[in-house]
């Protein structure tokens, strides 16, 4: 062993590591986002779950029993509604997540001791489930009612009903998301060493030669991938119907519609990071960068509403978030795709951005 020769590798190794930016950027911003994300975004207690109430009794108790709800910051208002099937409605369409329902008879329920609101849930997360059976656990005022005797309340006075996934289980709502992720892993990957791995075989040279321009070779190099994608969304799609008994409720073709918004994204995305990764290595380096936030922001393993607002407006970004809000509300709820038009839009814009940044910053040079 030469010290001497040693030591120039080593020293080489070290220059060769500061002058790439990614791997450095790597080295740091790793420990970075895993420290900011798990101490900081990931909060596995749930605050503020959007939630609609329809309160039919309208008394003075009633709305007392709703503002002890709302006290324990579990839930936040966010509509109102005269009747439960308004809530139902606004459940399959993922505009809330709870329902609270008051009946017109709350004081004669409040006299008989039984049963005085129900908690209508989103069972297409589990985690939420969970969220709401800490309202039913809310303490209702027992004082008696003028004139009548002592109340003798039932020792759950909240009844809780569970949407879309009544047996709470888990593979229900893991499986959808599963596309989701598995699509945004390979897709980006693909596209993103597409452009630098034509520069690393010496093939661009060829490429510069032919009349192609920008736009065509991109979407070429991408229109193969979007069948892979889809093929992979009919293999998850299957196996988690035939293995896990994971119900359809929507329509099929509202599932690939959002699958092929979601495949377009991560394609988009990944041409963007070719066009300015030097190196085949580098591209996977920058995938990195993109799916860990992805898996860990979007509510594929947390829940979406237990996070801070700065972390949400970042997920909120990311393709991921709108597509798992799409495929659980076609799969599980059965909504249309057109219902849930917030996130298709949200996705049409994200590949309109991406596509036009990576076509702009592509250019048919070797340089």
């Amino acid at each position: 062993m030469n010290l001497r020769r040693l030591g120039a590798v080593m020293l080489k190794e070290s220059r060769q590591l500061r002058r790439d930016r990614v791997t450095l950027a790597m080295i740091i911003g790793i420990p970075m986002i895993l420290l900011l994300l798990f101490g900081y975004a990931i909060n596995l207690k749930l605050r503020g779950l959007s939630a609609g109430v329809a309160d039919q009794a309208n008394t003075s108790a009633s709305r007392a029993l709703v503002m002890d709800m709302m006290a324990t910051g579990v839930i936040a208002p966010k509509m109102a509604a005269t009747t439960p099937q308004e809530l139902t409605q606004a459940l399959r369409r993922g505009q809330i997540s709870l329902g609270i329902v008051i009946p017109p008879d709350f004081e004669a329920r409040r006299f008989d001791g039984r049963d005085v609101a129900q908690v209508m849930v989103d069972g297409s997360d589990t985690v939420v489930q969970s969220a709401a059976m800490q309202l039913a656990q809310v303490p209702l005022d027992t004082a008696p009612i003028a004139n009548t005797r002592p109340l003798e309340l039932s020792p759950n006075p909240i009844s809780v009903v569970s949407f879309y996934n009544p047996e709470r289980r888990s593979a229900v709502n893991i499986v959808p998301g599963l596309i989701g992720v598995i699509l945004t892993m390979t897709m980006v990957l693909f596209t993103a060493v597409a452009i630098v791995r034509e520069r690393e075989r010496g093939n661009m040279e060829l490429l510069i030669a032919t009349p192609v321009s920008r736009a065509e070779l991109m979407v070429g190099k991408v229109a193969p991938y979007v069948v892979i994608g889809l093929l992979q969304t009919t293999l998850v799609l299957g196996l988690g119907v035939w293995l896990f008994r994971v119900p359809i409720a929507g329509r099929l073709i509202d599932v690939y519609a959002a699958a092929m918004l979601l495949i377009l994204a991560n394609l988009s995305l990944g041409l963007l990071i070719s066009t300015r990764a030097k190196s085949q290595f580098q591209a996977m380096q920058m995938t990195f960068f993109v799916f860990l936030p992805s898996i860990l922001l979007s509510g594929f393993m947390f829940p979406f509403s237990g996070m801070p607002p700065a972390a949400q407006w970042i997920a909120e970004v990311l393709p991921l978030t709108h597509f798992l809000r799409l495929i659980r509300g076609i799969v599980l709820r059965g909504a249309a795709l057109m219902e849930l038009w917030p996130d298709v839009l949200a996705l049409a814009v994200f590949i309109a951005v991406m596509l036009s940044a990576a076509v702009l910053l592509f250019h048919k040079r070797l340089d």
